[in-house]
């Protein structure tokens, strides 16, 4: 959880941005609810190597350097993070890291950088994706500084595949934009891929744009509770200093956060589905349940407050069993039920629900959105338990994939 520059500010970053930023986070009580790390996105380096090779901050937009941002930052309690790319140059022209992984990576570790978002522009068609992202991460690795490693590869050679080896998020989509039709875009793109992700290895649908002026509230609350049940990454990517009230209320809503950090450790998926009705599900500690029902209708439409009901039975309980329904928005319990629950949802929004049994059962905790009869039956990792040093751009498991540029 956190904070990245990218979609609010896109290259116009400067050291007040930043530093501002970082004082908002807490303000705001941002910092309280858990977003955690401050990312300062493409455009914070000259354009050109120092004479030794390494890479320098702008002179210009940072004049204090980037340890004096680094250094604000963890003062106001925060994590700070950082951009790079694996190719030649950043996808604004900036230095890239390819070639230059273990000089980036001391620069990083000495201004106490905690993030490193490492993207895949300006990249040599020979130069395969893999060895890419495992040359930073064995940098990185070198410093001996905790670094979360966030490979922005855009889906490119499916990384849920092979990326549990190699860092902690990746990318399943390309960049998200500030409307509804990319965030579900977005969205369609990791759908069946929960079974991949785990604690420390997370698929990315992309920045939040909750806050950002192209989708109305509706869409918004849609956005974040479904970006939370898949146990994406969180990080908020508008400008904090006009940010409206119904917009922060989403980012701050903790029940929906606390589904999003739930110890369990698992991400949920879409567990129905019934043309533009759809319900995602995903399991908590101690046997409940998150549940999101998505109305996709478009609006307009002659029910735009549409009924839509959740079977306990999809969620792994017993048909019989009696359930209480929270809304994690309202934060305010809906009842006990039995079977199922119904209820209205408006068109491009959410009811986010935890549904809690009255009779745990010791296996409620096993239950996954994914297995026999699903809609996305569990299929294995073929690089989970392998060294890194078998994933080679010679197996032939990737023979028929394109390199990427």
């Amino acid at each position: 959880m956190g904070y990245n520059t990218w979609n609010a500010f896109h290259g116009d970053i400067d050291e007040d941005v930043v530093k501002s930023t970082a004082d908002l986070m807490v303000e705001l009580k941002l910092k309280d609810a858990g977003y955690e790390y401050l990312v300062m996105d493409d455009a914070w380096a000259n354009k050109a190597r120092g004479a030794d090779g390494k890479v320098e901050g702008n002179s210009y937009r940072f004049p204090s350097g980037i340890k004096s941002v680094a250094d604000h930052t963890h003062a106001a309690g925060l994590k700070f993070g950082i951009y790079s790319d694996a190719g030649l140059t950043t996808c604004l022209g900036y230095p890239g890291g390819r070639f230059y992984e273990h000089s980036d990576a001391e620069s990083f570790a000495s201004w106490d950088v905690d993030f490193l978002k490492y993207d895949n522009c300006a990249a040599v068609a020979s130069d395969w994706v893999v060895d890419r992202y495992v040359a930073m991460r064995d940098a990185l690795n070198a410093t001996g500084r905790p670094i979360l490693f966030s490979l922005c590869v855009w889906g490119v050679a499916d990384p849920w595949i092979w990326a549990q080896d190699v860092g902690n998020t990746w990318r399943t989509t390309d960049d998200i934009q500030d409307n509804y039709n990319s965030m579900v875009a977005n969205l369609d793109n990791t759908i069946g891929l929960a079974q991949f992700a785990g604690p420390g290895t997370w698929n990315d649908p992309d920045l939040l744009e909750v806050g950002n002026p192209g989708m109305n509230i509706h869409e918004q609350r849609a956005h974040f509770a479904l970006w939370a049940l898949l146990k994406s990454p969180l990080l908020i990517s508008a400008d904090l200093r006009s940010i409206e009230q119904e917009s922060l209320d989403i980012l701050l809503a903790e029940e929906l956060i606390a589904v999003n950090q739930d110890p369990l450790g698992v991400a949920g998926d879409l567990i129905w589905k019934q043309g533009p009705l759809e319900v995602y599900a995903g399991p908590l500690e101690g046997g409940s349940r998150a549940v999101v029902m998505f109305n996709r209708h478009s609006p307009g439409t002659q029910y735009p407050n549409h009924k839509m009901t959740v079977n306990f039975t999809w969620l792994g309980y017993n048909a019989d069993a009696h359930v209480t329904v929270r809304d994690l928005y309202k934060r305010k319990d809906l009842g006990t039920f039995r079977g199922s629950f119904t209820g209205a949802v408006w068109v491009h929004d959410v009811l986010a629900l935890k549904v809690t049994p009255q009779k745990p059962s010791k296996d409620d905790d096993s239950w996954r959105p994914w297995g026999p009869g699903t809609l996305f039956p569990k299929q294995e990792s073929r690089h989970r338990s392998r060294s890194h040093a078998d994933i080679s751009k010679h197996e032939s498991l990737y023979a028929a994939l394109e390199h990427e540029s």
